[in-house]
């Protein structure tokens, strides 16, 4: 996203080019509708791309929804996004950070395990081992979000952790033509679903596009009319559960 863009955008949107730092110790931007004291307040909706290096598509994908939400004129609900949270691996093509962690198996959950089978999902040598894993966790605590979004590429489909997640990912699904379903199809200890459903309560949505889409500019017209969708609900139908 340059400069240039952003100095056209809403005056409002608050953009921090440096609210965290890479495994290299490289930042990491990130985008607001308000500042970040301000939204603690308002349980945003959370949007975060490029968790894995390895997955241009997510990366493209959180982009363009930042773009279209930095231009629309319509009234959306409170949000924070991180294009790219793996600038690390997003740099070398490469799944993991810069210390060889997969950040989708480093989260603090209760059900991290150490244990893996392929070097490319190494879990970290303890849970919240990474840099950019703990600013998440310390955004999450800080925002309280009523939902969260990620964004990769595999297998095409629709991922919701928790039912207050079902309604938003039908709405993903009936514009990507992709499948819903409740969770990914193998164990995923560490990842930002058990954190944020199974141990905070916070409804997550991962999008799984076409892994090496041949062209990227399909992407967005996939989805968005599920975002649209998503972003301009003011009802908060989904608010973050209190409790399972």
């Amino acid at each position: 996203m340059s400069s240039d863009f952003f100095a056209t955008a809403q005056a409002s949107i608050y953009r921090d080019p440096k609210w965290a730092f890479s495994a290299m110790g490289i930042p990491i931007e990130l985008y607001a509708s308000q500042t970040l004291a301000a939204l603690s307040s308002l349980q945003p909706i959370l949007l975060m791309g490029g968790i894995h290096g390895d997955e241009p598509e997510g990366i493209r994908l959180a982009g363009d929804t930042l773009r279209w939400l930095l231009s629309t004129g319509d009234t959306v609900a409170p949000w924070a996004l991180i294009r790219c949270l793996n600038v690390d691996g997003a740099a070398t093509n490469t799944r993991v950070n810069g210390h060889g962690v997969d950040l989708n198996r480093n989260y603090p959950s209760k059900d991290w395990s150490p244990v893996f089978e392929k070097d490319r999902y190494f879990p970290g040598r303890k849970s919240a081992s990474e840099p950019e894993i703990r600013a998440v966790v310390k955004l999450l605590e800080q925002l309280q979000p009523r939902l969260i979004i990620h964004c990769h590429s595999w297998k095409p489909c629709i991922v919701a952790a928790g039912e207050k997640a079902v309604e938003d990912a039908a709405r993903l699904g009936q514009s990507s033509g992709y499948q819903v379903v409740p969770e990914i199809g193998y164990p995923t200890p560490g990842s930002l679903s058990s954190y944020g459903w199974h141990d905070l309560g916070i409804p997550v949505i991962c999008i799984e596009e076409v892994d090496g889409l041949k062209d990227s500019d399909l992407i967005w017209p996939h989805f968005a009319s599920g975002m649209r969708a998503v972003f301009t609900d003011l009802s908060l139908r989904g608010a973050r559960a209190k409790s399972k």
